[in-house]
């Protein structure tokens, strides 16, 4: 039985400044998620190209010796939006804020979300873990998806800066949820 195991993380705390890198608290978070995640074999990190993901996966993987690791546009910080022929699949009081998303945020019907559930969510002939540091929203939407959970609700799925969750996809069953937003090392 082979396993595929996706450890999913979110960028330490961003700073205040405009170019969107990590404050000294987002550096130390990292940190110590590196700490925590070290005798964990990964065959890869997967970081946003976001420069706070970026910065998050060069501090943790400072801690996973020989680990490669890259960016990565499957776990790039999106929204998913419903297109209209979709809105009925979300609550009322969602679409307001939904219909507010910037274009270049937007993920209508969550077309690259559902890609990276699919580009991940596989099991191949040996047991593999991967890191993915991402954002709040492409963790939610993995979570909803290992849940078989209805589509808008990755809303509200709140992950804490550098908190690891973890999902699993088994060769002969159904996804896993192993563990949602522990923040046991922060």
């Amino acid at each position: 039985m082979a396993r595929t195991t996706l450890y999913l993380v979110r960028h330490g705390e961003q700073g205040p400044d405009s170019a969107g890198g990590l404050s000294p608290l987002g550096c130390e978070q990292a940190d110590q998620l590196g700490k925590r995640l070290s005798a964990v074999s990964f065959s890869a990190i997967h970081h946003s190209p976001v420069i706070r993901a970026a910065q998050t996966a060069e501090i943790a993987g400072g801690h996973l010796a020989r680990v490669s690791r890259h960016a990565c546009d499957f776990v790039t910080d999106r929204t998913p939006a419903p297109s209209a022929e979709r809105r009925g699949r979300y609550p009322d009081r969602w679409l307001p804020w939904l219909d507010g998303v910037p274009s270049d945020e937007r993920d209508e019907d969550a077309v690259a979300l559902r890609a990276a559930v699919d580009h991940f969510g596989v099991t191949g002939e040996q047991d593999r873990n991967e890191l993915l540091i991402t954002h709040n929203f492409v963790i939610g939407w993995f979570v909803r998806h290992v849940l078989d959970a209805p589509e808008w609700r990755w809303i509200g799925l709140n992950h804490a800066n550098c908190a690891i969750t973890i999902v699993r996809w088994d060769s002969d069953r159904p996804p896993t949820l192993v563990s949602f937003n522990d923040t046991g090392h922060l």
